[in-house]
């Protein structure tokens, strides 16, 4: 199975347009409630968690997605919650920074003994850290004994391999911008068989750490390998619905449902969602035919932790890059996109979509509003759909199954 493109969190830490507040963390005390209002509706039930769209734990978050995760050590009734966690359908996995957690989780070890840690590798920035071992609760959901990454760049030396793509580190609150990752995207395992497997073809996440300066690429079992928390879910266990309303100018805050389950209960059914399978790598295609000559069929998905939407580079769509707020477009005018979406089961589907000028958008309201449905900036011959995307929209993430062996999404 081929998904060894992480492409989660798109555009954290370049949000830059006003000061990333020192502070922030976890909430031990915090509850987590069953009810949130979206689209009009009220969805209840305990397959339903609220999530919110604010300035982050950090601050100066633009369109992100963040709910409440309860930790707890394996078995036990110690347990925290934590605020502020990006909810992200473009990754597998829970990671949660090491300085949001106050309870001690179990370390997963080799055979030898030696601590089991990670590098995980994000479009801009990497996470590297231990796996541990939690029970989660979210909402009224619980996965038990759930390999986790906790993210700490300090405990244990990063090795040249982890580094190779970006050197760009995002294990502080500072430039990760959440206080964790919740990775609820198509597949189980955050890598599946390829890091199963020892030798060059490994592509390089797991690693044992025979002392905190020596750290050896190593093969991870499926069963041992970072899940979707979903995936060990006693049921509603099969993918997860993003509702959120529409949304028309900038806004300061925007509440919306993370709903567990598809068709596994009355408030989770298709509803008549047309379904687009993704193909091995976890893709769909968007044909973009914008500009004369520049046509043309790119690599595509639908991912919750990008912070707008990401495509091709300036020079096809003539969208100028913004000069001082880096990875984004800003247009002297709005401009108007449509891209033609195919699943992979020949479903397709005409998307409109529109850009606009980044630095007005961070500079309306004095600099308080953080959900913005006309963001976007460049991303080389990919079509990401981030969070503007589900704006007004009831979008269907569908996990790996027989019937779907690498995914879906519908909406």
């Amino acid at each position: 199975m081929k998904r060894l493109r992480t492409v989660g969190v798109v555009g954290i830490g370049l949000a830059s347009w006003f000061s990333l507040a020192c502070g922030g963390g976890s909430s031990s005390s915090a509850t987590t409630t069953s009810t949130s209002t979206t689209n009009g509706n009220s969805q209840t039930g305990a397959n339903v968690a609220p999530i919110v769209i604010n300035s982050g734990p950090a601050g100066g978050y633009a369109d992100g997605a963040f709910a409440n995760v309860t930790v707890c050590v394996p078995g036990t009734s110690t347990c925290q919650t934590i605020d502020g966690v990006l909810v992200d359908t473009g990754s597998t996995g829970l990671r949660l920074l090491s300085s949001a957690l106050t309870v001690s989780l179990t370390q997963q070890n080799t055979s030898s003994g030696n601590p089991v840690v990670e590098c995980l590798r994000f479009v801009d920035s990497y996470t590297w850290g231990p796996v541990q071992t939690a029970d989660v609760e979210i909402a009224g959901e619980k996965a038990s004994s759930l390999p986790i990454q906790v993210i700490n760049g300090s405990e244990f030396s990063v090795p040249s391999g982890c580094t190779k793509s970006s050197s760009n580190s995002a294990d502080t609150l500072e430039t990760l911008g959440a206080n964790g990752i919740l990775g609820v995207g198509l597949f189980t395992q955050d890598c599946g068989a390829a890091c199963v497997q020892t030798g060059t073809t490994n592509p390089g996440l797991y690693y044992e750490c025979s002392s905190t300066s020596s750290c050896q690429l190593t093969g991870e079992s499926l069963t041992q390998q970072v899940q979707n928390p979903i995936s060990l879910f006693a049921k509603d266990n099969n993918g997860v619905i993003i509702e959120l309303p529409a949304v028309s100018s900038p806004e300061v805050t925007l509440s919306g449902s993370l709903i567990f389950g598809i068709g596994t209960e009355s408030n989770n059914a298709l509803n008549g969602a047309t379904i687009y399978t993704a193909n091995d790598y976890g893709d769909f295609t968007a044909t973009y035919t914008g500009v004369s000559g520049k046509a043309g069929s790119y690599t595509s998905f639908i991912d919750s932790g990008s912070n707008g939407y990401f495509f091709l580079d300036s020079a096809i769509p003539g969208i100028p890059d913004c000069a001082d707020v880096g990875g984004f477009y800003c247009p002297a005018t709005t401009q108007n996109i449509t891209a033609t979406v195919q699943g992979a089961n020949g479903a397709s589907d005409s998307v409109s979509f529109s850009i606009a000028n980044a630095d007005t958008l961070f500079n309306t309201d004095n600099g308080n509003d953080t959900v913005f449905s006309q963001l976007g900036g460049p991303a080389m011959d990919t079509f990401d759909f981030g969070l503007p995307f589900f704006f007004g929209r009831n979008v269907y993430t569908g996990m790996q199954s027989s019937a779907y062996p690498d995914g879906y999404w519908a909406y």
